[in-house]
């Protein structure tokens, strides 16, 4: 190669190598342009692109850009007002919250975050959203609740006028967790065996006293302290599971992170305090009133809230 061209070939290699910088950096970069500003906080494309992912997974419905974008303002104007309060929630109400979520799918932690994962959804988004709204519903019921109480007299009317006559009857049970204690990542046939042994223990449970006892008493087996639930805290299929229960026996073993649990139940007596049908009631109203207090509270806020639309 002439000397002279020399020089024009190291430009126009340098000249490549950055245009190749930039084709990798671009994706990263585009990512993280900032949308949207809310009361000082950044909404990227990066927010928009997993908040759309998260709403169409849990919705089977993909939202417009405007209605995400709007939903994410919303979400940091809210949390901007309840620090203007005092409010803050901490990053282990969120994890515990984000913990539920899982457990509440029959899944642990791990697993949970890689089904979000496969729908390319990053556990930040879920946390995000879940924290802008423990957030929310702490500032609105500590602003409104005496306005939120729902009395008993409330909960007779909502009856009545429902024509529904509440002639069922509550229970409150007295409840023992026993786990048969399994190794995360068990093979087939360990689980099998647990199987087996949980349900030996099922068949010669046949009184608290005595079964509690035995149990205690068995390798790999845990009994847990005992739990007090109102049938009308427990969810349906659970409640019609304890009701088909003879007391002093456990019911069916199910998988958990740590084994195979089941729970004995030891007492169980009548009340008409609470029954299923009033709590049902009770939430029915109570979550009325906070929509109609919510919305107007996130009307008034947006109307002072500091929105500013980058150029695109």
């Amino acid at each position: 190669m002439p000397m002279t061209d020399r020089p024009n070939h190291r430009r126009r290699s340098r000249l490549a190598a950055v245009l190749v910088l930039c084709g990798l950096l671009l994706p990263a970069a585009a990512q993280a342009q900032v949308v949207v500003v809310a009361n000082g906080s950044p909404i990227t494309e990066l927010d928009i692109t997993q908040r759309t992912k998260l709403v169409a997974s849990s919705t089977r419905k993909t939202p417009s850009r405007q209605e995400v974008i709007q939903e994410l303002i919303d979400d940091r104007i809210k949390i901007a007002k309840a620090k203007s309060y005092g409010l803050d929630v901490s990053d282990s109400d969120v994890d515990n919250a984000f913990q539920n979520m899982a457990a509440r799918q029959r899944l642990s932690v791990q697993q949970f975050t890689e089904v979000l994962g496969r729908s390319g959804i990053l556990p930040q988004t879920v946390k995000a959203r879940i924290r802008a709204q423990l957030t929310w519903n702490q500032l609105v019921r500590g602003k409104f609740g005496s306005s939120l109480q729902v009395s008993d007299a409330d909960v007779t009317k909502a009856l009545m006028e429902s024509k529904e006559n509440d002639t069922t009857v509550g229970y409150i049970y007295t409840l023992y967790p026993i786990v048969v204690l399994a190794p995360r990542g068990s093979s087939e046939a360990v689980l099998r065996a647990k199987l087996q042994e949980a349900e030996q223990l099922r068949s010669r449970f046949t009184a608290c006293n005595s079964g509690l006892a035995m149990a205690r008493a068995m390798r790999d087996v845990a009994v847990r302290e005992p739990v007090t639930r109102t049938s009308s805290d427990l969810p349906e299929q659970f409640r019609n599971l304890l009701n088909s229960i003879e007391l002093g026996r456990l019911t069916q073993p199910e998988p958990t992170d740590q084994g195979l649990q089941m729970f004995a139940v030891c007492n169980k007596r009548q009340t008409t305090a609470d029954t299923p049908a009033k709590r049902q009631a009770r939430e029915q109203i109570f979550n009325q009133r906070f929509e109609v207090e919510s919305k107007k509270f996130l009307d008034e806020i947006r109307k002072q809230a500091m929105i500013e639309y980058k150029s695109r």
